[in-house]
């Protein structure tokens, strides 16, 4: 018996009632949305099997893998506290200038031998210079047609002009995240907006260009920030959300900020996947850190994942995720399978 199919053997409770409403095409309100992540340890798989039934009704059983290459490493201007790259940070990573084309075709070649769906090309930037762009409307097109991979860019800042140009090369989305609440951003951030990333969201969509864009669960955001997140990003109607957590890096003006339990990043997953219902969400950074023995747990909210490793960090084998979601019960999927729907009631 299935999580959801035992849920609904059981008493009806007010998680289920919220995702009631959500499969009837309603939505739910800021403070539903807060008690999620208020909810005590013993609701926890209650809330879980209600954010279960919704991802089920959009994706069935199928989990959507990701495969992203650092282009370009370090030398960034920003002062995001977050990240290694920044330069804030004094973490001990590679810094490099953009790779090669045959070293970014290796990369997608590893990719779609790992049975990645969509390839995302990253650099660490506030935004990218002209050659940069060209860089990335050459190769992408060479990656999906040997590769068979969609093509994901995250670039920083960009302007209408920019995006724009990647859409003409056939760049399937752009990855931009907003991280955290227009309240909280200021604390992680002083060399650029919040306004500055919804600018670039809006100039992406604009240019017929889908959307990536999430945020960082741990920075010391409050649950109203969490919230506001997302909320914007429904508002937004962001087509995929990567939810990290966050990885205090040594080097980092976050580094410590250890505050997360493994329950409180599912009630995360969970809270953004009824508040979106049919967004693409994906466990992100910090997965294997923080929801450690209990990440399987995280993909009857999600259904995607990053497989290999991350910007500057490890993540665990390929392996060992290619267990997990096969011991899950589910599928990994390339393409738009539709879900299998729920009996009657679900």
């Amino acid at each position: 018996m299935s999580l959801a199919e035992a849920s609904r053997d059981a008493a009806p409770s007010r998680w289920h009632a919220l995702a009631d409403r959500v499969l009837a095409g309603g939505a739910i309100d800021r403070g539903e949305a807060r008690s999620i992540l208020e909810s005590p340890d013993t609701d926890l798989l209650d809330v879980l099997a209600a954010a279960w039934r919704v991802r089920h009704r959009h994706f069935g059983n199928t989990v959507q893998l990701f495969f992203l290459m650092n282009a370009k490493s370090g030398l960034c201007p920003e002062d995001c506290g977050y990240c290694s790259q920044s330069k804030v940070s004094e973490a001990e990573i590679p810094r490099y200038n953009l790779l090669s084309e045959p070293k970014l075709l290796e990369a997608a070649r590893l990719a779609a031998e790992r049975q990645s769906k969509t390839f995302c090309i990253v650099i660490s930037a506030r935004g990218p210079s002209q050659r940069e762009i060209d860089f990335v409307c050459h190769v992408a097109p060479r990656i999906k047609r040997e590769y068979g991979l969609n093509i994901c860019a995250c670039l920083g800042l960009l302007s209408a002009d920019q995006a724009r140009q990647l859409a003409a090369a056939g760049v399937d989305k752009v990855n931009h995240n907003l991280n955290t609440s227009e309240r909280h951003y200021g604390e992680v951030c002083s060399t650029h907006t919040y306004a500055d990333r919804v600018a670039t969201l809006a100039a992406c969509r604009a240019a017929g260009l889908e959307l990536c864009s999430g945020g960082i669960m741990g920075m010391g955001e409050t649950h109203d920030d969490l919230v506001d997140m997302a909320l914007e990003l429904r508002a937004l109607e962001v087509e995929s959300i990567p939810l990290n957590f966050l990885n205090a890096i040594d080097g980092t003006p976050l580094q410590g900020s250890d505050r997360l339990t493994p329950r409180d990043c599912l009630r995360g997953l969970a809270m953004m996947r009824l508040v979106n219902p049919a967004a693409e969400i994906r466990i992100a950074g910090g997965r294997e850190l923080h929801l450690g023995s209990l990440q399987p747990l995280g993909l009857y909210a999600a259904n995607s994942v990053f497989v290999g490793d991350y910007l500057t960090t490890k993540g665990q084998l390929p392996e060992a995720d290619y267990r997990m979601i096969e011991e899950m019960g589910f599928v990994i999927t390339r393409g738009a399978e539709a879900a299998e729907p729920l009996p009657a009631g679900g």
